[in-house]
């Protein structure tokens, strides 16, 4: 995945790890099963379940999810290990055809979608990084959002 929002990047010393800033205030989860981590889902970063069990949202950091492709299979086992409640057809065919990170879904709030540009997604996770999965030079990146409803 992509991250991004941490308001302590500007700026930042090269090397210094990154990812713990925002506001003071997070924002309550919400999880829609319509919304999962198919790549290219936009969702909310948030703290950890042992300082957060409420699953409360950043309030600024993001990140946009690359993922793997699964097989049916692999999806299957998911379910019978408890990991994921039972995937739907969707969530099957867009898990198994451009993929994603199915362990999120339900933990961490999706709110939006690459609908363009994966491309730009793909050459952006090839990005040489550090030992904090921070990229070696800095990118700067911004994103237009669209109400498609």
């Amino acid at each position: 995945m992509i991250q991004g929002g941490d308001p302590n990047s500007k700026n930042a010393d090269k090397g210094e790890l990154l990812g713990q800033g925002g506001p003071s205030y997070t924002i309550p989860a919400e999880f829609n099963p319509n919304y999962f981590h198919k790549k290219g889902a936009l969702a909310a970063a948030r703290k950890g379940d042992d300082v957060n069990p409420s699953k409360a949202s950043s309030g600024s950091q993001f990140y946009i999810v690359q993922g793997n492709v699964y097989s049916l299979a692999q999806l299957d086992m998911m379910v019978t290990r408890n990991m994921h409640a039972p995937f739907t057809d969707a969530e099957k065919e867009a898990y198994t055809q451009i993929g994603g990170s199915p362990h999120l879904d339900g933990s961490y709030t999706v709110f939006g979608e690459v609908i363009e540009g994966f491309e730009v997604l793909d050459k952006l996770m090839r990005v040489p990084v550090d030992a904090y999965d921070r990229p070696l030079t800095d990118l700067k990146f911004s994103i237009k959002i669209f109400n498609l409803d």
